[in-house]
Formats: structure tokens, sequence, C-alpha cells
């Protein structure tokens, strides 16, 4: 079977790498892809928010089989478009990619259902907003509802900092996405990320991680898309896992059939482990990055027959249930000086012998036969490990085998885990 995927990112790379070795996939395209992917998959240019031309560039090369990796296009409708012509897609349609597409969505979602989630209320208006803030306290959380590249959520420590993010979303900070702005309540806990799949009546799980989305050590600093993760996460437990999927996914999945608009592809719901049990943050529709990388280091089995299956009605019923590996993933992303903010493109890179270590590509570009950054997050360093302290070791080791001057990366990714497995030693 001859497949494309769409998208050209650290996640894309990570899926590339696993679709390519299924017995499944005769050739694999992928559009635009970067210059990791281009080891595996043919690069094509297509424009895809020009969904006509992707549909007849499947059929001119006999395509069945689309995966789209990033949100982006599934909220545009490129899902839907395929399927019309014929096409099978890993991914949900427009009506239902709303998951991640608004969060208001989401948590109106969840008072209709009964979801466990945080206090909200949306607005549309800011001068109502503002007014609103008060009734919350701080710290509080400002999401714009719409797409916002996984940088729309603030947390305001202070009533002064929720009042310049509310300002900032209405006047135009998140372009579009901020045209309604959603007030959470701050809730308390340890975060985690969970994955599951669906076909839109089936639904299993995929694994669990934990990322860490401030830029700096410490956790420290902007939020940006993710600075590294590793996976399973521990502390999710198989108690924890039942009863996340029989209160928040099972139910999600329900509504939306019952809705109209039944959801077919990746779960990804951000949740917050509390005091009162886990509360959903937030839905995306498509695999984490950089979770989606630890997740495909981990995953044992043949991808394509898995993606096709969730992408077939009832199809899930007639697969095995995913298996991941019982070892640690952890990776590590190389960012550009000055991401989150501007990042400094050009800087050349040589990547030298990283041992057992993959090297997935996120934004890298080919200059004169030199690799070079090519966006914020540049590279992701993942490792196994038969602990999270031992995969922390392996990446790291693979990171200082990297010469990338004008990158950098935090030294402490999987640092709570790692203290408690020091702690559960001692």
């Amino acid at each position: 079977m001859n497949i494309l995927l769409i998208g050209s990112g650290g996640r894309e790379h990570a899926l590339a790498w696993r679709l390519s070795q299924s017995p499944s996939c005769d050739k694999l395209f992928a559009c635009p892809g970067n210059p990791g992917i281009d080891e595996v998959a043919e690069l094509v240019a297509i424009d895809i928010s020009d969904h006509a031309t992707v549909a007849d560039f499947c059929k001119a090369n006999a395509i069945p089989f689309v995966v789209v990796g990033p949100e982006a296009p599934l909220v545009d409708g490129l899902g839907d478009s395929l399927r019309a012509a014929g096409i099978k897609v890993f991914g949900p349609n427009a009506n239902a990619a709303v998951l991640e597409g608004s969060k208001g969505f989401v948590k109106d979602l969840c008072a209709r259902e009964n979801i466990p989630t945080a206090a909200y209320a949306r607005h549309s208006e800011k001068m109502a907003a503002l007014a609103d803030l008060a009734r919350f306290g701080v710290p509080v959380v400002i999401k714009a509802d719409g797409l916002a590249a996984g940088k729309g959520v603030i947390i305001a420590e202070t009533a002064s900092e929720a009042r310049d993010a509310i300002e900032h979303m209405f006047e135009g900070g998140f372009g579009d996405a901020g045209a309604e702005v959603v007030i959470e309540e701050f809730m308390t806990g340890e975060e985690v990320s969970f994955f599951a799949i669906s076909d839109g009546t089936h639904v299993v799980p995929f694994g669990s991680a934990q990322d860490h989305k401030r830029v700096g050590d410490g956790d420290t600093g902007p939020n940006t898309g993710g600075m590294g993760a590793y996976s399973p996460a521990p502390i999710f437990t198989n108690t924890l896992e039942a009863e996340v999927m029989q209160r928040i996914i099972d139910p999600t999945v329900k509504a939306m059939a019952r809705d109209g608009c039944s959801y077919s592809g990746v779960f990804f719901a951000g949740l917050m482990l509390t005091s009162e049990g886990p509360k959903l943050i937030e839905y995306n529709c498509r695999f984490g990055d950089p979770e989606c990388q630890v997740l495909m280091m981990r995953f044992e089995g043949d991808l394509v027959e898995l993606l096709l299956a969730a992408a077939t009605d009832g199809g899930l019923a007639n697969v095995n249930r995913p298996r991941l590996s019982d070892e640690y993933a952890l990776t590590v992303v190389m960012a550009a000086k000055g991401y989150p903010g501007t990042p400094e493109k050009g800087g050349h890179i040589r990547i030298g012998n990283v041992g057992a270590a993959r090297v997935f590509h996120a934004g890298t570009a080919v200059n004169d036969s030199q690799l070079v950054a090519n966006g914020g997050r540049v590279l992701n360093i993942t490792a196994l490990g038969s602990s999270v302290t031992d995969a922390q070791a392996a990446a790291y080791a693979a990171v200082d085998a990297i010469d990338f001057p004008s990158g950098f990366c935090r030294r402490d990714i999987g640092w709570r885990e790692v203290v408690r497995e020091r702690s559960d030693a001692e």
C-alpha cells in the first residue's frame, strides 16, 4: 500500500519512521516532510490547503490512505475532502476536529456530559471577560479559543497579568484564535498526557507521557510547544487509566457520535491529576509533539495496520490492542536560540555518533549540503532505557554528540521521575 503522510515536524518524522517499517507500506510519501523524513519517504511539494490537489496526487500515485500529522489541516477539513474522494484518512473530519479547534466547544461538551474538568466561562467580548475575572481569583488560566500553535494558553499569577492576557488576545495577539476567550479555574496537580485511538465507535488506550512546556530548566520561563517528554508516566497508573477511559474518553466518543460528528483518529487528552481525581485540561486531535516521538519509540507492532483500522468504521474491533514496550523513552528538544520568541535560523548542525538513540528532525533544512536549523524546535533526541534515569542518560549522551552552536536544550527533562526513582532506590 502507498501512503501519504502530511506534516513536517518531529512528530511526523517519528510517524514516518514507524510507518516505513510496516510490511503493509509499499511506498511512503510525505508532504512537505523534512530532511530527516527524506531518509524514509519521498518528499512532495503540494499545497495542502488545496484539498483537490492533494486528492488528485493520491489518485495519480495510487495512494489509498493518508495520515495527517498536524491539527490545522484537520480543522480545515482535509479529512472530509479526502474521504469524499474515496481515500481513507487517519484523523478526524472538521466537525470532530473542533475538539482541538475550539476550547470552548470542549468545555461545553464536558458540562453536558458530566466530564470532570475545571470551572470555566466563555467570552466573545473583552469587557465582559474582564468583568468576569474577579470570580475566578488568581492564579487563573486564560485561553485563546482557537488554534494558536500550542501557545494560546496563559497562566496568570496576578489580576493584572490576567487582564493583560485578555486584552492581548482580543487585540489580535493570537490572530483569529483569540476572537473568543475561555477563562478557567486554575487546577492544582501534576499534568499527564494520555492518548487513545478511536474508529468512531471503539476506542483503545495508546499510552501516557509527561512533557515539559517551560523553556528553562526547573520548569522556568515562558511556555513553549514542548521542550521534551518521557513515556510512560509512572504516576499515571492502570487504575487512573481505567478511570479516565470510563469518565472522560468513552463519554466523549459516545457524545460525538450521538451528535453527528463521529471521531476517528487519536485523542490526545491533557489531564490534571488533582486531589479530586483526573480532570480534563483540553483535547488535541493529533499526536502530541514531542510526545509522539517517545510513543513511537515504544510502539511494538504494525502502525499502518492500527491507523488504517482506526480509519475504518468499526475497524478497531478486528485488530489487537496496541502494545508499547515496557521500556521508558525520553526525548530532548534541541531548539534554536531565541525560541520561543524569534528563533535564530541557519545555524549549522553536525550529528555525530548518537549510539542507539534516534534523532528526529523537527525544524531542519539542507543548505549547500549542510544541515541547518530552520525553525524554533529543531531536533528531538530520543532514547530508550530500563528507567527514566537510564533513558535520560542515554538521550543526553546523544545530545552531547551533536554540534549545534546556535542551539540549546533543557538539561533536566524527566527530572520529576528521576527524583522519584532516586527516592525509591534509597
